[in-house]
């Protein structure tokens, strides 16, 4: 199992290898009749919902999924070699209807769900080895774990990040720490 997130009293679950996202009743844990395929997904990493628009996100290494949970319609929502500096997605985090997704090199991406722009990108120091999952809070800052830090390259970490811009309206991302 690579992910797990839950809507309506129904968990949605992604395995390695796999293109399907498997449903389960949340109160009994026994699998539903329906499983969702998504043709040319391989191996999905992560998986969160929105409850706004009742859409799933599946990472891949190079890609995330959007998926209906009404319909079970599909699309490949967000491609990273389409992005200005390619990246390879690690994990994901949604609040309301923004995206974060830690990516290797070790960064933040936050996109708008609605339409799929990059809202602001974060970089790490050259020290942070690797970044493991961030979530946005509710006052606009990023808590990130992680390991690298400046004294110790195999020590891991929990930061609070603070926001300097609010949005990319560029043709180029700004970086910043």
């Amino acid at each position: 199992m690579r992910g797990v997130t839950c809507l309506d009293n129904i968990m949605y679950v992604v395995c390695r290898r796999s293109s399907t996202i498997r449903l389960y009743n949340t109160d009994t844990f026994s699998p539903l009749d329906v499983v969702i395929n998504v043709d040319g997904m391989r191996d999905p990493l992560d998986i969160v919902v929105c409850r706004h628009d009742r859409q799933l996100y599946v990472a891949e290494w190079h890609c995330i999924w959007r998926v209906s949970v009404d319909d079970k319609s599909y699309v490949k929502w967000l491609t990273t070699q389409s992005m200005p500096d390619i990246f390879i997605v690690e994990s994901l985090s949604l609040t309301s209807r923004r995206l974060l997704v830690t990516s290797n090199p070790p960064s933040l991406h936050q996109c708008d769900t609605t339409d799929t722009q990059r809202l602001c990108v974060v970089s790490f120091p050259g020290y942070v080895r690797s970044v493991y999952h961030g979530v946005e809070t509710t006052h606009g800052t990023f808590v990130v774990a992680y390991v690298g830090t400046a004294k110790r390259e195999d020590h891991f970490a929990v930061s609070e990040l603070f926001r300097l811009c609010h949005v990319l309206n560029t043709v180029s991302p700004i970086s910043y720490y």
